[in-house]
């Protein structure tokens, strides 16, 4: 039986030049200089073949969701492809601080004290200082990461006063239903205030209008790799086996 990468090929490279395409027409529209906006290929739950693919096609620039998985497969591909830059944009348990100051060269997600703490702990620790972007809730959902915009500039603040972060730019996830625009300029507005320049905002169906709105770095995943496999289903556990 095919797997489900063999029964959808994806021809990675071609849909990568088509974004870089996109990329550059939408910052012609918006009177920016294409060098301005960093693509970021989202690499989360992506078969290998594929990003391998996007490496070879000259790609650099990724993002993980899961620090588990980066770590799986980042050291070796570093390896045979040097100059790589991996950006974690899934939310970060203080616990995997250590594993992410290690892997990451950059971390999107940072959103409470007690992470910025964490975080600013392990640079100190390892040697290294990431450049981090602070994540905002723009939507005020409930159920994402992020803190709140009012709660923003103070947290900017805290993360360099407090914790010592390198503190580039802000991050945001908006509501899929929502006009991405609204948020990108809420996110410029609290950027500018805070003196930040680097906005990560928009993916695959609205990376262009985003990029009209300021953002300088976008998040793009199905548009280069396809749709996600389906998760492979996961075996009942053995009779009489508990799950803590």
């Amino acid at each position: 039986m095919a797997t489900a990468e063999q029964a959808q090929p994806v021809d990675v490279a071609a849909n990568l030049a088509a974004v870089r395409a996109r990329i550059a027409e939408a910052c012609r529209e918006a009177g920016r200089d294409p060098a301005e906006v960093t693509l970021i290929a989202v690499a989360k739950a992506q078969p290998l073949a594929r990003i391998e693919a996007a490496l070879a096609a000259g790609q650099r620039v990724f993002g993980e969701n899961y620090v588990q998985e980066a770590a799986a497969r980042w050291p070796e591909l570093r390896e045979r492809f040097p100059g790589v830059e991996l950006h974690l944009i899934g939310a970060l348990q203080t616990n995997k601080a250590r594993d992410a100051v290690r892997l990451f060269d950059v971390i999107q997600t940072v959103d409470r004290p007690k992470l910025a703490a964490a975080l600013a702990r392990e640079m100190d620790r390892q040697g290294r200082r990431l450049p981090v972007f602070v994540e905002v809730n723009t939507g005020g959902e409930p159920q994402k990461a992020g803190v709140l915009p009012e709660r923003a500039d103070a947290f900017i603040e805290a993360c360099r006063r407090d914790y010592g972060l390198e503190v580039v730019g802000l991050m945001a996830i908006p509501p899929l239903e929502e006009d991405v625009a609204l948020h990108a300029a809420l996110l410029d507005r609290i950027a500018r205030r805070n003196g930040l320049s680097a906005l990560s905002i928009g993916m695959s169906h609205d990376f262009e209008v985003a990029i009209r709105f300021g953002a300088t770095h976008v998040r793009v995943g199905t548009a280069i790799f396809g749709p996600r496999p389906p998760k492979r289903p996961q075996p009942p556990p053995a009779s009489g086996s508990t799950s803590s």
